[in-house]
């Protein structure tokens, strides 16, 4: 059994410096970020619409999406689905967000993260590499004066390898990454130390988790098996969304 949790804490790390600048620019995201807008950043983000906050203290607050080609906001369904699959689970244990940790990576509009903490998470990181998109989130964190929401700026496997090297671990980590991207694997895979003992892993993607699985390689495949079990899964139009729980060691 030790020999079995050293391999696969040697795959893990094998895995993680595996993931190069060609994974961490896929073409989806090169064409958000293409240089021929040098001034980008200082432009101000326009809104192409907006989401409502479902439940909570913030209940029926709009939350403005930003004007960026390929930004796709969980729609309200699939918000609704997950969070009741939170509370039914968290719940049956004595919980519910009260007092948990959320990581939003790839938050783009933010729409899960601050569905989080209006429903009692202590606090949630945002993690969004595009400027537009992060303007966006700063103007609405300011906006709900509310010191638990942390916006990280920059690519959100970069900030996750990097968050792996300190002490901070998360309750739920919320994976919905472009998905042209090809980042829900190697996303998932940093998530794995991140997320406290039992953690909850959301993924959202136009493929089943079955199907991301069969797709990976030999290593990532083994790895991810038997770092999480899918406790849901549901579809909605094209989108595929799973809650997922991290085994014990």
């Amino acid at each position: 059994m030790r020999s079995r949790r050293k391999a696969r804490k040697r795959a893990w790390t094998a895995l993680v410096h595996s993931i190069d600048d060609d994974t961490l620019r896929s073409p989806h995201e090169k064409a958000l970020t293409k240089p021929s807008h040098p001034r980008e950043p200082n432009k101000l983000a326009r809104a192409q619409g907006s989401v409502r906050i479902i439940a909570g203290r913030w209940r029926s607050r709009q939350v403005a999406v930003p004007a960026i080609e390929g930004l796709r906001p969980t729609p309200d369904r699939v918000r609704q689905t997950l969070f009741d699959w939170l509370q039914h689970f968290w719940a049956g244990q004595g919980q519910d967000l009260s007092g948990m940790r959320v990581l939003d990576a790839f938050a783009g509009s933010g729409a899960l993260g601050f569905e989080a903490a209006s429903r009692g998470a202590s606090h949630v990181s945002f993690l969004e590499q595009h400027p537009l998109a992060s303007q966006m989130l700063a103007r609405h964190i300011a906006s709900f004066q509310a010191a638990h929401l942390q916006l990280i700026s920059g690519h959100a496997l970069r900030i996750m390898e990097r968050l792996n090297r300190g002490v901070e671990r998360f309750d739920l980590v919320l994976l919905d990454p472009p998905f042209a991207s090809q980042l829900h694997l190697p996303a998932a895979q940093l998530a794995i130390p991140l997320l406290s003992e039992a953690g909850l892993l959301y993924v959202e993607s136009d493929q089943c988790w079955d199907e991301h699985l069969r797709m990976a390689n030999e290593p990532a495949r083994e790895l991810l098996t038997h770092a999480f079990m899918v406790l849901r899964q549901a579809k909605a139009g094209s989108v595929h969304y799973h809650l997922l729980q991290k085994n014990s060691a």
